[in-house]
């Protein structure tokens, strides 16, 4: 029960968000609730609409269906059919995975971007008037040529209901703060008549929601597919990361592949009956807990509890101000900004926190599902960037410490005349092919005395595609050439399965693969005479 005293007045307020009814809030709020309590994998994961999708919604059905609300209703019970086909072709073929996709420093971002774009959306409710303009930059000039419009009634019971979830939030959180702001502005409104004066919510129809397939016109197929793929990824990261959250202190095992599948059967009934595209929520499943639940049953009671409410209670809501569910609303999104990750980021990492910035601007400038494809396609750049310019380094000897170590970070190192030890963190593949060659080259030209071998360490090399394992031969005649030996150490045993595919394994001689880098450097003293006493044998003489 306490549940449903937060599910009624956040669905209807995402609604709103999404650019729909009241009404269809509570139907996407009913139907995954039971959809999940019988598919779902997690034992108190709470589906329905959400802050973060909302607005991805709204971006998609209302320049489509422009000021018909029943043509939005269509396009977002087919958004809601086409995220649940995806969600569940993926649950099937195991794509859990790509809830990997967005690095967490994008996705802090572009819930950080959703939460500007939520915030100058819902501020003209919040202030009493409204804005005929779609997109960031449209809202935020309507939202600048309006305020001479506020009204200080709406202002006001706005900000006093913000005051009052924001409050018990903080100081009283087993208190359902937002049913008593969303009551209590209710019967302000009554009680003194403001309903001709005040915006608010009017008429609800009363009863259950009915199976209706939304048939969308042929024209929107295609922008409802791309936005369709987009919320999937968003819903997918979103549910996961909960997920994963209240599986460890559970101490349970949540496959993601069986979480996109019920998401998507989630997703799909939402659409069947009147909804819109939902997802995990990351303020009712708290709530959830804090009130005891262990199990599915929690969902299921609350949906029987809103059936009461569709059925029955709807005349309640019909003194319900536009600017209380404007300020739960923005009293939910405000904590999509995280305002301490962002800092740390700009602290410790400067490029994260440059992509960060670069996501949020994506969101803010270009739209919500714009900054999606932004997002994606930033986490993935980033990810090629990295592995384009891994980090490389020519190793030596430091007394005292076992293993081999980069020389750039110990000019003390010491190197074996005539070999050269190179490090390359990264997978060779066709991207860094390149790079490799030329560190490579390079570390030999400074080679004093001139190098005789070339002995790659190879432990962090995972992968050799055939435009590397091309390279490879070529650096070998190139070396061989210039009469010094190529060799690899610690390489692991299905990189070196790929090498004998290619030819390599004898190009280069099986015998020029060692287990160790210590196993590499003695073969080598021990081939070329040069003088070298390694640190652990100078101090096992000592100690004789």
């Amino acid at each position: 029960m306490t549940l449903t005293a937060l599910l009624v007045p956040q669905g209807m307020a995402y609604a709103q968000l999404a650019g729909l009814p009241p009404i269809n809030g509570l139907y996407a709020t009913l139907v995954p609730l039971i959809a999940y309590a019988i598919f779902g994998p997690s034992r108190i994961l709470i589906l329905g609409p959400d802050s973060a999708i909302a607005p991805l919604v709204a971006a998609t059905v209302v320049p489509l269906a422009g000021e018909s609300m029943s043509q939005r209703v269509t396009l977002a019970g087919a958004l809601a059919l086409l995220v649940g086909g995806f969600a569940i072709a993926g649950g099937i073929a195991r794509l859990g995975f790509l809830a990997d996709l967005i690095s967490k420093p994008v996705r802090t971002a572009y819930l950080a971007g959703i939460a500007v774009t939520v915030v100058v959306g819902q501020l003209p409710s919040l202030l009493g008037f409204s804005v005929d303009a779609q997109g960031f930059r449209g809202e935020l000039k309507g939202l600048v040529l309006g305020l001479d419009g506020t009204d200080t009634t709406a202002l006001a019971i706005g900000l006093a209901t913000a005051a009052v979830i924001v409050v018990t939030q903080h100081f009283a959180p087993r208190v359902p703060g937002v049913l008593v702001a969303v009551v209590g502005a209710t019967a302000v409104v009554a009680l003194f008549g403001l309903s001709d004066t005040v915006a608010t919510i009017g008429s609800v129809p009363a009863g259950l929601p009915s199976l209706v397939v939304p048939k969308p016109p042929s024209g929107d197929i295609a922008e409802l597919v791309a936005a369709a793929a987009g919320i999937t990824l968003v819903a997918l990261v979103d549910t996961a990361a909960l997920s994963r959250s209240y599986a460890a202190r559970l101490g349970d095992d949540v496959n993601q592949s069986r979480e996109l599948l019920a998401l998507g059967v989630a997703n799909a009934a939402s659409g069947f009956f009147q909804g819109f595209p939902v997802s995990s929520s990351g303020s009712r499943t708290p709530v959830a807990e804090a009130a005891g639940a262990r199990t599915q049953v929690t969902g299921l009671v609350a949906a029987g509890a809103l059936v009461l409410v569709l059925a029955f209670l709807t005349g309640l809501i019909h003194d319900m101000p536009t600017a209380a569910l404007a300020a739960v609303v923005i009293t939910a999104v405000v904590r999509l900004v995280d305002v301490g990750e962002l800092r740390r980021l700009a602290r410790v990492n400067h490029a994260d926190f440059a992509l960060a910035v670069a996501c949020f601007a994506g969101v803010a400038v270009f739209g919500v599902l714009y900054g999606i494809a932004i997002a994606v396609g930033l986490s993935i750049g980033a990810f090629f960037w990295r592995a384009w310019h891994p980090h490389e380094a020519t190793l030596g000897r430091i007394d005292g410490i076992k293993g081999y170590h980069d020389v750039a970070r110990h000019p003390d190192a010491r190197q074996v005349p005539g070999l050269v030890l190179l490090r390359f963190d990264a997978p060779l593949f066709f991207a860094n092919v390149g790079a490799f060659r030329e560190h490579a080259l390079l570390a030999i030209s400074r080679a004093d005395p001139p190098a005789r071998w070339l002995v790659i360490a190879a432990e962090p090399i995972t992968d050799v595609d055939s435009t590397a394992a091309e390279m490879l031969v070529d650096l070998d005649q190139e070396l061989e050439h210039e009469g010094i030996e190529l060799a690899f150490a610690e390489m692991k045993g299905p990189v070196k399965d790929k090498l004998h595919l290619y030819g390599l394994l004898e190009r280069i001689g099986r015998q020029r693969f060692y287990p160790t880098i210590g196993v590499a450097v003695r073969t080598y003293v021990q081939e070329s005479g040069v003088e070298w006493t390694d640190w652990e044998e100078a101090q096992d003489s000592s100690d004789q």
